[in-house]
């Protein structure tokens, strides 16, 4: 009898595992198979016209940006990681925190601010004008709405994905390996290069690729910079052009680099047994810098945060004065509403579903089980508007098909009853957000011994009565964790809102994106600080664990 409760136990979370699995990765396999079988390519001819016009630019576009911003974010983030970790100068208890701020900055509302502010009745053109006395035909200005100025942007907004993890890595390193090369003579850039580096390649690799699966992601600055890219691609072939097989076409081969970024990751954590974890810890033995050189090294940190946090959010602030009296009204507070209330249910959704999976593991932990999990999880490195149309195509087919059978049998309609209401905006929420749930409540699940789960059933206690009663109140700082990560990620999404959402819905991003549209970007200043102001929640709590390291 024991045995069979075992087995039905077992198979309970087994299948709830599978179903939710399945659920959640419908999007991202409907993708594909609308790409394959999708019968109107052949019969509009809009792919064939897609292939002989502006998919050669969305590739070449998509390239020059992940390059570009490989280059950006590797050079701010890992020069950062170094000082901040192995260098002494004045201000590095600041800096090793505060270079995480920009991440609070989404790329679509910091490239609005300095289009803004950079733009030829901005306020630094203006200025440039009353000092000298020229005119517009006497002096060129670089263009920010371009390729160049995209790059900067994403740069400025996604190293910190870098600095994160290779601060990280190089705080963890032996001081022996580097005291080893010193000793044969070997100066600090050199050991810098030839052996710190190299050990940090895997999380320096880890944290690029989340920053380029950011860069394929965004919708916001590509469109407004009017550069074509796959996001900018699928939006206008599902709603200008109307083909939703076209539109999956164009997923299908963005999901393709999504692939290879996410291969890039394995392999880099594969080659994370070539760390060194024993021995003194870097900062133990600090280099002192001074003058020239404490200077070069303040200066370094200093200057991403200037352009990635300080100025942008100075900009935002007298903005948002300027336009409060006009812009912050009935209309404001129902967005902020529409916004916090999204989040905070989708949120809370998450956090139930990686409870569920999570604690399924923890219980019956096997192979296929973990494949499950990290199949759910792959919806993170899955642009939203790929996503978006992943869930469109099944909810239409199904809203059709009922109101179909509707008409025939009781000669109504039905309308919409899945498709473009706010179910399946939060079901799209769900997919592209479950993963950072699910990471978080394994990590708190793992630091919890199996030994308290055996003392329990020794007690007579198990299954959902020792998930409450015992591992709850333990996990209850990391759910909350998990809880506010899920709430921020998804008051910043722009395309899966601006695609799912239901007519005449708004939220704080959607009015950003639709002032910023309209070249009303002081109007826009008060739904992105607000934005920015929720995002820095979960930035200062990655820096309040930083700043526990030792220093």
């Amino acid at each position: 009898m024991t045995k069979q409760l075992k087995n039905l136990h077992w198979n309970f979370w087994l299948i709830g595992v599978l179903l939710l699995s399945l659920f959640f990765s419908t999007p991202v396999l409907t993708v594909f198979l609308s790409s394959v079988f999708s019968s109107g390519l052949g019969e509009s001819g809009i792919w064939q016209h897609l292939l002989d016009t502006v998919l050669k630019d969305y590739i070449q576009n998509s390239l020059w940006l992940m390059i570009g911003v490989a280059f950006g974010s590797l050079i701010i983030g890992v020069s950062t990681a170094w000082l901040t970790s192995v260098c002494e100068f004045r201000g590095r208890r600041i800096f090793q925190w505060s270079l995480l701020l920009p991440l609070a900055f989404p790329a679509y509302i910091i490239a609005y601010t300095y289009t803004g502010m950079l733009d030829f009745a901005g306020p630094v053109q203006t200025a440039l004008r009353d000092v000298t006395g020229w005119t517009a035909r006497d002096y060129w200005f670089p263009e920010i709405r371009s390729i160049g100025g995209a790059i900067i942007m994403f740069s400025l907004v996604l190293y910190p994905y870098v600095y994160l993890l290779a601060r990280a890595a190089f705080l963890e390193q032996s001081t022996i390996t580097l005291e080893a090369s010193r000793s044969l003579g070997k100066g600090t850039w050199y050991s810098f290069f030839k052996v710190a580096l190299p050990m940090a390649r895997p999380a320096i690799i880890a944290g690029l690729s989340l920053a380029l699966m950011e860069t394929l992601a965004d919708f916001g600055t590509v469109e407004y910079f009017g550069i074509s890219t796959f996001t900018t691609g699928i939006y206008r072939t599902w709603f200008g052009l109307g083909d939703s097989g076209a539109a999956a076409q164009l997923s299908s081969l963005l999901l393709f680099f999504v692939l290879a970024l996410l291969l890039l990751e394995r392999w880099s954590r594969r080659q994370s047994k070539f760390y060194q974890q024993s021995g003194k810890k870097m900062q133990s033995k600090r280099i002192v810098l001074s003058g020239a050189h404490a200077w070069a090294a303040f200066f370094a940190c200093l200057l991403p945060l200037l352009f990635g946090f300080l100025l942008p959010f100075f900009q935002l602030s007298i903005w948002s004065w300027e336009t409060a009296d006009e812009m912050i009204n009935k209309e404001f507070f129902i967005l902020a509403y529409h916004s916090l209330e999204l989040a905070l249910i989708t949120a809370f959704l998450a956090l139930v579903v990686a409870l569920f999976m999570g604690y399924g593991k923890r219980l019956h932990g096997n192979r296929l089980m973990g494949s499950l999990i990290r199949m759910t999880s792959l919806g993170y490195a899955v642009p939203g508007t790929v996503i978006a149309v992943g869930v469109l195509i099944p909810f239409t087919w199904i809203d059709n098909t009922i109101d179909s059978f509707s008409r025939e049998v009781f000669d109504y309609s039905t309308g919409l009853i899945f498709s473009g209401t706010l179910f399946a905006l939060v079901f799209a929420y769900l997919v592209r957000f479950l993963s950072v749930s699910i990471g978080t409540v394994e990590s708190a699940l793992e630091k919890i011994k199996p030994s308290i789960d055996d003392a329990c059933r020794s007690l007579g206690t198990g299954g959902f009565k020792m998930l409450a009663k015992v591992h709850l109140p333990i996990m209850r700082t990391s759910l909350l964790t998990a809880l506010l990560l899920v709430f921020v990620d998804i008051l910043k999404e722009l395309p899966a809102t601006l695609l799912l959402r239901p007519f005449n819905f708004n939220t704080l991003a959607v009015r950003a994106y639709e002032l910023a549209a309209d070249e009303r970007l002081q109007d826009a200043a008060s739904a992105s600080i607000m934005i920015v102001l929720t995002g820095i929640l979960p930035v200062l709590l990655l820096s309040y664990t930083i700043s526990k390291n030792k220093s």
